[in-house]
C-alpha cells in the first residue's frame, strides 16, 4: 500500500511534467480514494477502461489521454458525466501524463515503441525534443511498412517517395505527430514514423525522398503508460494490470 501523494510524487518525479508546454494538466486529474493498492493503466480515460478498472478492483487509473485539454467545453454533461461519475463514485483516482509520457528517454511512448520495432534512439528532433530518430537497415519504404505492420499486427498507410532508397534512418513520433515530418526529414530520415497521416504530408514524401508511414493513433501509444505504470508500481510494492481496450484509431 502507499498513499495518493507518495505515488502523485513518483509519476512526477520520474516524468517532469514541468518540463513541457503541454495541451492539458499533467498529473492527479480527478482525486479519489487515499489509499492505493491497485493501478490499472490503459491509453486512454474512455468509459471502458473506467468500468475495467472498476471491474478489476482498481485504486488508480494511469494514462496517457486524460479527461481535461485546452479549450474544451467544460460543462460536465454527456460522455464526460458518465466518466467522471464513474470515477466519482467509486473513489478512484485519475493519473494522466500526456507530452511528459511521450518523451521519457527509457519508458516514454517513443521509446517503448522503438523498442518494440527494433530500434535504439540516438537522436532527438523537432519541438520539445519529442521526436526521435536510430539507425535502421531496410531495402527500401515498403520494407519497412512490412515490418511496422507485422510487429504491430495492423495495417498502415505508407506514402512513398517518387525516387526509392534504402531506409538507413528512421525517425519517429507517436500519435498525431504528423506536423513532425518536416523536422524528421531536416534530421536527415529516411523514413518518418507516426500514428496519423494527413493531407501535406503524402505530397511531402513524394517530393522530398522521404517515406511516411501512418501506423495508428492508439496503436503507437499504447506501450508508454504499461511501462511508466509497472516501474512505479514495482517501486512502491503495488499491483499493475495494463488493460487494451480496442481502437482503430
Amino acid at each position: 500500500m502507499t498513499t495518493r501523494q507518495e505515488l502523485l510524487s513518483h509519476f512526477d518525479a520520474l516524468l517532469q511534467p514541468e518540463r513541457f508546454k503541454d495541451y492539458g494538466p499533467n498529473g492527479l486529474q480527478v482525486e479519489g480514494r487515499p489509499e492505493i493498492h491497485r493501478i490499472v493503466s490503459g491509453v486512454t480515460a474512455s468509459r471502458a477502461l473506467i468500468d475495467a478498472a472498476i471491474a478489476a478492483g482498481a485504486d488508480a487509473i494511469f494514462v496517457h489521454h486524460g479527461l481535461f485539454w485546452r479549450g474544451m467545453d467544460g460543462r460536465v454533461t454527456g460522455w464526460m458525466k458518465q466518466r467522471l461519475q464513474r470515477l466519482l463514485a467509486h473513489d478512484i483516482n485519475l493519473f494522466a501524463y500526456h507530452l511528459p509520457l511521450d518523451a521519457h528517454p527509457e519508458l516514454g511512448n517513443n521509446a517503448q515503441l522503438g523498442r518494440v520495432l527494433g530500434w535504439q534512439a540516438d537522436q532527438r528532433f523537432g519541438e520539445q525534443e519529442l521526436g526521435f530518430a536510430a539507425p535502421a537497415d531496410f531495402a527500401g519504404a515498403v520494407d519497412l511498412a512490412a515490418h511496422v505492420q507485422a510487429v504491430l499486427g495492423r495495417s498502415v498507410t505508407l506514402a512513398e517517395p517518387e525516387d526509392a532508397r534504402p531506409i538507413r534512418r528512421v525517425a519517429w513520433c507517436t500519435g498525431g505527430a504528423q506536423g513532425f515530418f518536416e523536422a524528421a526529414i531536416v534530421a536527415g530520415a529516411d523514413a518518418f514514423l507516426t500514428g496519423e497521416i494527413s493531407e501535406p504530408q503524402a505530397h511531402l514524401a513524394r517530393e522530398t525522398g522521404v517515406a511516411f508511414i501512418a501506423a495508428g493513433h492508439h496503436a503507437t501509444e499504447r506501450y508508454g503508460a504499461p511501462a511508466v505504470a509497472a516501474h512505479v508500481a514495482a517501486q512502491l510494492g503495488l499491483s499493475h494490470e495494463f488493460i487494451e481496450i480496442d481502437n482503430p484509431a
